[in-house]
């Protein structure tokens, strides 16, 4: 359900730990996140949202357009 935050982080080069660091959640939650067996509360999706500098919609699959409205390019 949630491929698109796995492969955000991996294309960023970055460990499950370092953004569960920086969502203040241990590791397993995140692992838990990205395999899709619990879900990611909205507090957590705008915080990626915002650290990758993509739309919510955007790690949701719901478009496959990155930047968040009214962002500049």
């Amino acid at each position: 359900m949630y491929r698109r935050i796995k492969d955000m982080r991996v294309d960023h080069d970055l460990t499950q730990v370092k953004i569960a660091s920086r969502l203040h959640i241990d590791q397993s939650t995140y692992s838990d996140y990205e395999t899709g067996r619990i879900s990611i509360p909205v507090e957590a999706l705008i915080r990626l949202a915002d650290f990758y500098g993509v739309s919510v919609d955007y790690l949701l699959e719901r478009t496959d357009i990155r930047e968040a409205a009214g962002k500049e390019k």
